[in-house]
């Protein structure tokens, strides 16, 4: 089962990244990921090592993005991987059985792909464009989600991610997503969280009395 709500790290450092991800665990999040392309290999194992720590004293799932030989070494719950073509194989032959795969995707056809390739979930952004990208996909909103969604049909779970806030949750679980991939929101507002959990279990709710 995929958490519905997913904190994506943040900071100005590598140290900064580490505070964050206590601080979100914290307040109750589920699942983050640590978020950090800038640091080399060695480094890179020493900050998902502390993160692991951390996440591991509050039993939150800890996903590492695009380094899977780390994820595997450091025994994380999983490795998100942003380039849309990567080889889920060879990710799969370095990673333990358990472990699981999530992919980016900005189109229909990325989904499809990533389908195929058998990820765990799919990261579907940008929900709204990003003030510090100057370079971003297409900017997808209610109506790109809608249309996504509509055309996909399938049962791997679909995270919306993207300048989501809180005010924008409800209205996307209506798409047919089934969670929110969250990073400066949470950043600014840890307390958020709570918040962010209750709008999207309200969902879950929802759901099950409908069914019976």
């Amino acid at each position: 089962m995929i958490p519905k709500l997913h904190y994506i790290s943040q900071g100005n450092s590598p140290k900064e990244h580490l505070e964050n991800i206590q601080k979100a665990c914290s307040s109750g999040a589920e699942l983050v990921q640590l978020r950090l392309n800038t640091v080399s290999e060695k480094k890179y194992l020493k900050i998902a090592t502390e993160a692991r720590e951390i996440t591991s004293h509050f039993q939150t799932r800890l996903i590492l993005t695009n380094n899977y030989k780390i994820a595997k070494e450091v025994k994380a719950d999983g490795v998100h991987i942003e380039n849309t073509d990567f080889c889920a194989t060879t990710a799969l032959e370095h990673l333990f059985t358990w472990q699981i795969i999530g992919g980016t995707a900005n189109t229909l056809q990325d989904c499809k792909t990533l389908i195929s390739k058998k990820v765990d979930y799919i990261s579907l952004s940008p929900f709204r464009r990003a003030e510090t990208k100057e370079e971003v996909p297409t900017v997808l909103g209610l109506h790109g989600f809608t249309a996504i969604m509509d055309a996909l049909k399938t049962e791997t779970p679909i995270i919306g991610a993207g300048g989501i806030a809180t005010a924008d949750v409800t209205a996307i679980l209506e798409t047919g997503i089934s969670g929110v991939a969250v990073s400066e929101e949470i950043t600014k507002n840890f307390d958020s969280i709570k918040e962010f959990n209750q709008l999207l279990s309200a969902s879950a709710i929802d759901e099950q009395r409908h069914t019976f």
